[in-house]
């Protein structure tokens, strides 16, 4: 049955019914995805869990006992069967045999997959000696904010055996990898009553004879800490009190826009960033504080954290009560710069010889008094979740400050588990980034055939996209499904009207905060109309311009001045229209305005080339599946104007185009790709005519 807990409790969630029904590898998945189901038990990606299952050899046909423990790069929320690795628990054993000492144990890696059972692609992490040797049946490993408050403390053996007393041991700090596992063996034959341990500055191990037990005693382990935690400091204020006060929501995340977009510019020199904002009640408590500057310079405990935040964040200085952000924009190319000399310093003296080059020296994170904290990384899910660990790592300062001293990890442990050897190996075999990897793009009629074509496009290579269109009700629909398609950490969504100055500022101060800056401007939305020009109404033409001119316009006035804060370049694609090259009768209107669009488009590549900013423009034709503009009263007035029924016109196209072939909303997003893209990195100015052949939009 469910045990309910109060709100800052644990709940237990197994539930005999549901286990009863699984085998006992599907227990495995389920207890690992209810561990992590709660960031409290455990961080993105972080912990592991395991059960040694007696399974039928597929050789011998002979029971054996079968390890089966989290793989490399799995997620305990998410993780199913195929994320497990497999492994003959009899091979593990006789690996301590080939164990040659501490000096080596990086090797003893390198045996793993010759202990795997039924051909499991899944490769075994480091981690798999420290459940191997726990001589216990089912292990689990988490990493608890309130179990690393107590392990990351300077009186963390002292405060685990007050709050514990013998069910849960204590064993000093270890890097992860076979002398640990060893450590762990040792400890449980020498504490056979223990029901799990804490390791300093890392996390807990807990272990039982059933899945059920290991899984209970976990969270009773990490409910006991919070209780103790909730008694110790409920009267004592966090990080040394309050040293200044948040800023009102709104102008938190206003400042955030003006920052993250220059910050992102100063860091994207060899590899594009991606940013994520967080100003939680968690982070503002602790960028407000009186000790944020002392415990912030301590970095992370945790490894999980610090592999993910880097050896310590960045404070920018900003005084909430003499809000000056131009002061603030000054004095960062100094902050940046000085926090790089740091990591270079703190690389150069931790080094070894056979160490890897060093990697990128900027900051993951970005703390700011009264506004909240910044992360940067090459994708947005990343960033988010660097953000998170972070704040697994203010909840352990919190704890830990609170009752001891915080203790981070030792400068040359920090950098032995970043530079490992092992590590370096992992990110070598990580898939080279898609094309677009880092990229922000902004898509005005976003929800409509084209727009939403072109941003599957972008998509597809990595960019993150914000879908801005008029229509709310298309936006919404266009948002999910794109999401449900890439991840909702790629796709966000702004109801914008491009005639409105306000509505444009607001839009691109959304994707400012929400994904740090942008690259790609894809100035996409339009109308259409179709009269004569003597029953053209003075609406309708200033309708055309408002929309097709003045939208574009202020589209990419503000893309220009986004991108020129970044100084990293910039790209914008118009999609203009063959009738912007090519007179149609009874359009003039529509006509008018996107030969303003083009012509415009020429004006801005002359003004964009000194600051790497491209702009070219694509022009299609006759593009009616998906299109709003083809199911409006547009396609009456069409086929009027060409004496025909409206059934006809795709044929009509078709036929009338050199090539005899239909242009679709992908064809137009393969020319935007491309366009947005390095392939066409020497092309500014340009005009590709997407519409299968037509003399007249001929450009010369």
């Amino acid at each position: 049955m469910v045990e309910k807990r109060s709100a800052t409790r644990l709940e237990k969630l197994w539930d005999d019914a549901k286990a009863a029904s699984m085998s006992e590898p599907e227990r495995l998945v389920y207890r690992s995805n209810i561990l992590g189901s709660d960031k409290r038990v455990t961080n993105y990606g972080g912990g592991n869990t395991s059960s040694k299952i007696w399974q039928k050899d597929p050789l011998t046909g002979e029971k054996v006992e079968v390890l089966w423990v989290k793989g490399s790069g799995g997620d305990s929320a998410s993780i199913k069967l195929d994320g497990f690795a497999t492994l003959y628990m009899d091979k593990l054993r006789a690996l301590k045999g080939l164990y040659r000492g501490l000096e080596h144990e990086d090797e003893m890696v390198g045996y793993l997959p010759h202990c795997t059972f039924n051909l499991n692609p899944r490769a075994a992490s480091i981690d798999t000696p420290l459940h191997a040797y726990v001589p216990r049946a089912f292990v689990d490993h988490m990493h608890p904010d309130a179990i690393i408050a107590i392990a990351a403390s300077r009186d963390s053996r002292e405060l685990t055996r007050k709050i514990f007393g013998d069910d849960i041991g204590w064993l000093p700090w270890k890097r992860p990898g076979f002398e640990l596992g060893l450590w762990l063996e040792k400890f449980c034959i020498e504490n056979p009553n223990a029901k799990g341990v804490i390791l300093e500055s890392h996390g807990l191990f807990t272990w039982g004879d059933t899945p059920k037990e290991c899984y209970e005693t976990t969270i009773d382990a990490i409910n006991k800490a919070i209780a103790w935690f909730e008694g110790e400091l409920k009267s004592k204020p966090a990080f040394g009190g309050a040293a200044v006060k948040s800023l009102p929501a709104e102008q938190r995340r206003a400042v955030a826009a003006r920052l993250m977009p220059v910050i992102r510019g100063m860091i994207s020199a060899n590899s594009y960033k991606v940013g994520h904002f967080d100003d939680s009640a968690a982070v503002l408590e602790f960028v407000n504080s009186k000790d944020l500057r002392p415990l912030a310079a301590l970095g992370t405990s945790c490894p999980d954290h610090f592999l993910r935040t880097k050896i310590r964040p960045l404070v920018i200085e900003l005084d909430p009560a003499k809000l000056d952000v131009d002061a603030v924009l000054a004095a960062l190319p100094a902050a940046i710069e000085e926090y790089r000399e740091g990591y270079r310093a703190y690389y150069e003296r931790s080094k070894h010889d056979n160490s890897p080059a060093i990697r990128d020296p900027n900051a993951v994170v970005y703390l700011v008094p009264g506004v909240g904290m910044f992360t940067f990384a090459a994708d947005k899910a990343t960033a988010r979740i660097s953000g998170e660990f972070y704040v697994n790592a203010i909840n352990v300062m919190r704890g830990a400050s609170g009752v001891s001293s915080y203790v981070g990890l030792p400068e040359q442990e920090a950098f032995d588990i970043e530079y490992w050897l092992l590590e370096e190996a992992k990110l070598q075999r990580m898939p080279k980034p898609k094309s677009l990897a880092g990229r922000v793009a902004f898509v005005t009629g976003g929800a409509g055939g084209i727009g939403k074509a072109t941003s599957v496009r972008l998509l597809g290579e990595g960019a993150c996209v914000v879908l801005a269109d008029i229509d709310e009700t298309a936006l919404a629909a266009a948002k999910e499904e794109l999401g449900k398609g890439f991840g909702k950490d790629l796709v966000h969504s702004v109801k914008l009207d491009v005639t409105s100055e306000d509505d444009v500022a607001n839009g691109f101060a959304e994707m400012a905060v929400t994904f740090g800056g942008a690259d790609i401007l894809v100035s996409n939305a339009g109308i259409s109309s179709s009269a004569p020009i003597e029953d053209t109404e003075l609406s309708m033409w200033n309708r055309n311009l408002d929309i097709l001119a003045k939208g574009y316009f202020l589209v990419s006035r503000e893309a220009f001045r986004l991108f020129k804060q970044q100084k990293i370049g910039g790209n914008i694609v118009f999609i203009a229209s063959k009738n912007g090259l090519a007179a149609s009768p009874n359009a003039a209107a529509y006509c008018t305005a996107k030969a303003a669009e083009i012509h415009l488009a020429r004006c801005l590549a002359l003004e964009g080339a000194d600051h790497q900013i491209r702009v070219n423009t694509v022009n299609p034709d006759a593009v009616l599946r998906g299109s709003k503009i083809w199911t409006s009263e547009w396609r009456e007035q069409r086929a009027a104007a060409y004496a025909m029924k409206p059934d006809e016109l795709e044929e009509h196209y078709r036929k009338r185009s050199m090539l005899k072939r239909s242009v679709f909303p992908e064809d137009i997003a393969e020319a935007v790709y491309f366009l947005a893209s390095e392939m066409s990195a020497k092309s500014t100015g340009n005009i590709i005519n997407v519409d299968a052949g037509n003399a007249q939009s001929f450009t010369r």
